[in-house]
């Protein structure tokens, strides 16, 4: 299979799904200290600093979730108990986020996300435990080896 081409292109996905979620909160902060509304009471100035912390916070959760598929591929190894921990957690935010995102944004939204969410689990899958292969014995006849001699009958 190919695990090493997959799990690098889930990590290039993911390197550049960091900076559009910055952009993003980047840009409904500028509309919440623009509109300077206060939602129940909060002080516009702790919203709009709250999004640029949530922007902040969650491209740099994906920039960790990117780095555990690209270690995954320059070692060809699957990843440890937290990596695997975190990319399932990636998946589930994504596919959380998906179904938010076809009402709010449209398919076309829903289906990039779940495109991000087929790769990260592709490359959990593709790094499946690994099972040892079984033992066999050697074979003694090979090219070159002298058959043993039968035990002699007396």
């Amino acid at each position: 299979m190919a695990r090493r081409p997959i799990a690098l292109v889930t990590a290039a996905v993911l390197f550049l799904e960091a900076p559009g979620i910055v952009a993003i909160n980047a840009v409904m902060a500028r509309f919440v200290k623009a509109q300077s509304m206060s939602l129940d009471g909060l002080d516009p100035e702790v919203m709009y600093t709250g999004t640029w912390a949530l922007g902040i916070g969650s491209g740099a959760l994906l920039l960790l979730c990117g780095l555990v598929p690209l270690i995954a591929a320059i070692r060809d190894r699957r990843p440890g108990r937290p990596g695997r921990a975190l990319l399932i957690g990636c998946a589930v935010v994504h596919g959380v986020l998906g179904a938010v995102a076809v009402g709010l944004l449209g398919w076309a939204a829903f289906a990039f996300l779940m495109v991000v969410v087929g790769l990260i689990v592709l490359t959990l899958v593709a790094y499946g435990e690994s099972r040892p292969e079984p033992e066999t014995e050697p074979n003694r006849e090979g090219p070159g080896s002298e058959p043993e001699a039968a035990p002699a009958v007396a």
